[in-house]
């Protein structure tokens, strides 16, 4: 099949980076086409341990093309920092990187105007990872100052681009903290230019690039980051990244058109997490909220900021399956719950007295539904050493039917630890 997407159902964290790992060997090509280093994915075979945050996990294999696309916005020190590290662990792995030449460029001012922003905020600071993701793409939207990957590595141009755009966020940032430091134009210029002078035989037309691969029947995997629910435009707003994370996004981000796509798999973890603020129905707030915490190492790959934890939302997960347009589901972290005696699943939300599968888009509703759990029986038992579904103890077995039956998707891999090979690929034939 030409291309086959993987997107994350809830909200982020599903172990998204393991599943494209896992495909990416059936693959001439891995795409990142939206987010920034705000998105980590953490990857683990052969006794190592790889965390990306902007470059493809497909980066992670010889051979295999890595494309970043026009709907990312890029931090040139943490791109090549993130690649220099790859490198050093991995062998010349950027010998087949692209970058593209409409991919925005986060720059210190990005993340000078978000903390600020988020200062300002207070009590109703949405949770931003402070790395200027959001502004840089506020800057997309609004045009007059923002600058792109085929800017940078044009030199003079680029330098005047950087003084203008200087010189009005020095403004806009002293009206809104008039304690800041002013931002210096030349050094800005200076450390850019470093980057793009290592950036610029990747950088290219990507959108181009990827039609000519898919005309010729190369194969292509589309990597999601973030979660459907934190889409900008379907997610809880707002608190919510600031690209379209669902599979809506995929076609913007890229420029390939949606036909292209013939596979989507959904991931999602076996249970639910959520990071910063926003209503979260099924969080477990109590000693087996912190149980899964600790036995899934439910730690930001970013941020290091502990995720707050919660039984399985089917509601939820739902609603962001049918939101991308799923296949399949892969649940990850089945391996986790392992040592309760008692698992429950939400199948539907309590609003005022009413009951509803449907998924709330006022933030108002969602922070007064009530989960409606359906309890079942743990396995207790170590699941890391199992390959085969058939092998799984029959109460994780029917745990998953739970979750194919009220997602409404059926479940085609199945994740039993971080490592590459603890995996279960379901036979359907």
């Amino acid at each position: 099949m030409p291309a086959t997407s993987v997107i994350g159902l809830q909200w982020g964290d599903e172990a998204k980076g393991k599943i494209v790992d896992l495909l990416t060997e059936d693959h001439d090509i891995v795409v990142r086409y939206q987010g920034g280093n705000n998105a980590g994915h953490t990857v683990q075979f052969g006794g190592q341990t790889y965390k990306l945050s902007l470059l493809p996990a497909g980066i992670l294999r010889p051979g295999v093309e890595s494309v970043v696309t026009g709907g990312v916005v890029i931090n040139p020190r943490a791109f090549l920092e993130e690649l220099d590290g790859i490198v050093g662990l991995n062998g010349g792995v950027d010998r087949n990187l692209l970058i593209s030449n409409r991919a925005h460029v986060v720059f210190p001012w990005h993340m000078a105007e978000e903390a600020v922003l988020e200062k300002g905020r207070g009590g109703d600071a949405i949770g931003t990872t402070m790395r200027g993701i959001g502004t840089c793409y506020r800057d997309k939207a609004g045009r007059t100052h923002a600058i792109r990957m085929g800017d940078l590595v044009r030199g003079e141009s680029f330098r005047d681009r950087v003084e203008t755009v200087v010189g009005h966020k020095n403004r806009v940032l002293q009206a809104l903290d008039p304690e800041s430091e002013p931002l210096d134009a030349e050094a800005i210029y200076s450390e850019y230019s470093q980057y793009a002078e290592r950036l610029a035989p990747f950088v290219t037309d990507t959108t181009s690039h990827l039609h000519k691969a898919l005309a010729a029947g190369r194969r292509v995997l589309f990597e999601g980051a973030q979660g459907s629910l934190l889409d900008l435009d379907h997610g809880t707003f707002p608190f919510v990244t600031s690209s379209n994370s669902s599979g809506a996004g995929i076609h913007s981000g890229s420029g390939v058109p949606e036909r292209a796509i013939e596979r989507m798999i959904g991931v999602v973890k076996a249970y639910t997490t959520r990071v910063g603020g926003g209503p979260f129905p099924t969080e477990l707030d109590n000693e087996i909220g912190q149980h899964i915490r600790d036995e899934g190492n439910e730690y930001g790959t970013v941020t290091g900021r502990p995720r707050r934890c919660g039984w399985f939302d089917a509601v939820a997960t739902g609603y962001g399956a049918r939101l991308s347009g799923v296949d399949c589901l892969a649940v990850m972290l089945l391996d986790v719950l392992g040592k309760l005696e008692e698992v429950q699943v939400c199948e539907a939300y309590e609003i005022d007295g009413e009951r509803t599968t449907d998924f709330p888009a006022q933030l108002e509703d969602l922070a007064r539904a009530t989960p409606v759990l359906r309890s079942m029986p743990g396995w207790q038992a170590d699941l890391t050493g199992i390959r085969k579904l058939e092998d799984l103890p029959v109460e994780a077995r029917d745990y998953l039917d739970v979750v194919a039956e009220l997602v409404g998707f059926p479940v085609d891999i199945v994740s039993v630890g971080p490592d590459r090979e603890q995996t279960i690929l379901v036979d359907r034939s």
